[in-house]
């Protein structure tokens, strides 16, 4: 007697549709989570900046607050001690930058306007199209002669912007350290909930490893990087000095700052000083002098000192680099710029210490980095 064969039940059937339904929207979600993503970073970012200084200079500092409790000093006493050194060091620095930063601001729009007079003056750089201007003015005013103008006369200049942003930006130093502080008066709290959160013990020591492989690496490249802006900074003021700058204090910090910034901050610090020059020192060929002088440094120091210093483990891919700078610096403007390189590196020292992305941390690297095992020598 023939059986017919037996229709396979309900729940034996393999379920393709949700798995498919799945697939399609995981997409489309990605974008709608990176879009909210990015809007919250625009959004939240005088928030979000104190936050990430408070953050990274937790990593550099847990390292050397691990050291100070094998000795027996509590988190707290050492965080204490680390806040109330970086608060003495930003009061002092301003203190000794107040008064000739102050008058830079003062004397920039003058400054701005005596480039503007010296570029358009006969001979100028900027005489031709100084000249096509006024003859297309003349044409304009020919045809509307009866338009009658208005001059709008504004009270707010450069240096009343700057003053007027002060406050918000030293709240924003007071709220980093306080966070800071915190930061590290928890010990190894953080580290600790981290590892609690695997089940496993591979996963917990792995965990562990990636956290002191980010303490150490990233504490090892800012204080490296700090120490050569220091002396890049000092051999910028005194070069300053000796071409007849006025303020060259301010200079030397300048260049200080804005080396924290790859690509971009030597360029931006060099055309400042030769604009200074060409103003202070009347001459195009003076300018030109601070303008080569400060390249030149800043190439030496990029070429020579800091491979030999930083070595080869901090090797990123440039283009993602430079990338990752033009982002940062497009929504959280030049502290965004600062930032990006350190949140860089420690996005690739968790895709060198975690299996799953080593693609995405083979792409981070550069030429010589295929695998990420010269991060970690």
């Amino acid at each position: 007697m023939d059986s017919k064969p037996a229709k396979p039940s309900a729940k034996a059937q393999p379920r393709r549709r949700p798995a498919a339904l799945r697939n399609r929207l995981e997409v489309p979600l990605i974008g709608i989570f990176g879009l909210l993503l990015l809007q919250a970073l625009v959004w939240a970012s005088d928030f979000l900046i104190p936050v990430t200084a408070a953050c990274l200079g937790y990593f550099v500092l847990n390292r050397p607050r691990r050291i100070l409790s094998r000795l027996g000093i509590a988190p707290i006493v050492s965080a204490a001690l680390f806040t109330a050194f970086l608060t003495a060091l930003i009061i002092l620095l301003l203190r000794q930058l107040s008064a000739p930063a102050a008058q830079f601001i003062e004397d920039l729009p003058s400054l701005m306007d005596e480039i503007k007079q010296k570029l358009s003056a006969a001979g100028g750089t900027l005489e031709a199209i100084n000249d096509a201007t006024v003859a297309a003015e003349e044409i304009i005013e020919d045809q509307n002669a009866e338009t009658v103008e208005v001059e709008v006369v504004s009270n707010t200049g450069i240096a009343t912007t700057l003053f007027s942003m002060a406050p918000g930006f030293l709240s924003r130093i007071l709220f980093a350290l306080i966070l800071l502080f915190f930061l590290i008066a928890s010990g190894d709290i953080f580290l600790t909930k981290t590892v609690q959160s695997f089940e496993r013990f591979a996963d917990k020591r792995r965990a562990v490893e990636v956290v002191h492989s980010i303490e150490d690496r990233l504490g090892y490249y800012l204080g490296g990087i700090a120490f050569i802006n220091a002396g890049l900074g000092l051999a910028v003021a005194i070069a300053t000095h000796l071409w007849g700058l006025p303020n060259a204090i301010i200079f030397g910090f300048m260049a200080f700052g804005l080396n924290f910034v790859p690509f971009l901050g030597g360029l931006m610090g060099a055309a400042i000083a030769a604009a200074v020059a060409f103003v202070t020192l009347d001459g195009t060929l003076a300018a030109a002098g601070v303008f080569a002088t400060y390249i030149a440094l800043t190439f030496i120091e990029g070429q020579f000192i800091t491979p030999l210093i930083i070595s080869r483990r901090m090797r990123l891919n440039t283009p993602v680099v430079f990338l990752f700078v033009a982002f940062f610096a497009w929504i959280w403007s030049i502290i965004g710029m600062i930032v990006a390189l350190p949140i860089l590196i420690v996005l690739k020292i968790a895709c060198d210490e975690t299996k799953s992305p080593q693609t995405l941390a083979g792409f981070l690297g550069d030429l010589d980095d295929t695998s990420g095992s010269d991060v970690r020598d």
